[in-house]
C-alpha cells in the first residue's frame, strides 16, 4: 500500500475514532491483527462490543467508501471479530459497524456516514 493510501487510511480512522468517542462509545483498541484480517477499531458502548471497519475516499472516482465492503472483505470482518472474541474468552453481545469518510486532511470538514450492525 502507498504512503499517501496509508496516511489517507490513518485519518480517516482517527476522524471515526473522534466521531465514535463524542457518540459515548469507549476505545478499547486501534488496528487489531488476526489472523483473518485486521480490526481497525474495537470499542464498547453500553456494555456491547463492536468492531468497527473503516473506509475512507477522498473522491468519489471509485464509488462511495462503503462500496468497498463486498461480500468476500465482510467474511474476512466476521472471520476476525469471531477470533478475537474467542481468542480473548469474551463471551458478551457484539456488532459490527462501518464507518465511511468521505473527504482528506486539510479539507473540507469530512462527511462520515456510520452503518450499525452490518454484520450478525
Amino acid at each position: 500500500m502507498s504512503n499517501r493510501r496509508q496516511r489517507i487510511g490513518r485519518w480517516g480512522e482517527q476522524i471515526a475514532e473522534e466521531y465514535l468517542t463524542k457518540k459515548g462509545y469507549r476505545m478499547l483498541a486501534t488496528n487489531v491483527r488476526t489472523p483473518y484480517g485486521e480490526i481497525d477499531l474495537l470499542c464498547q458502548r453500553e456494555g456491547q462490543i463492536v468492531f468497527v471497519e473503516v473506509k475512507t475516499r477522498t473522491s468519489k472516482a471509485f464509488g462511495y467508501p462503503e462500496d468497498s465492503v463486498t461480500p468476500r472483505k465482510q467474511a474476512h470482518m466476521l472471520s476476525a471479530a469471531e477470533h478475537y472474541l474467542q481468542e480473548h474468552e469474551i463471551d458478551s453481545d457484539w456488532q459490527f459497524d462501518v464507518i465511511a469518510v468521505e473527504g482528506s486532511p486539510g479539507g473540507r470538514p469530512p462527511r462520515i456516514t456510520h452503518f450499525e450492525n452490518v454484520l450478525s
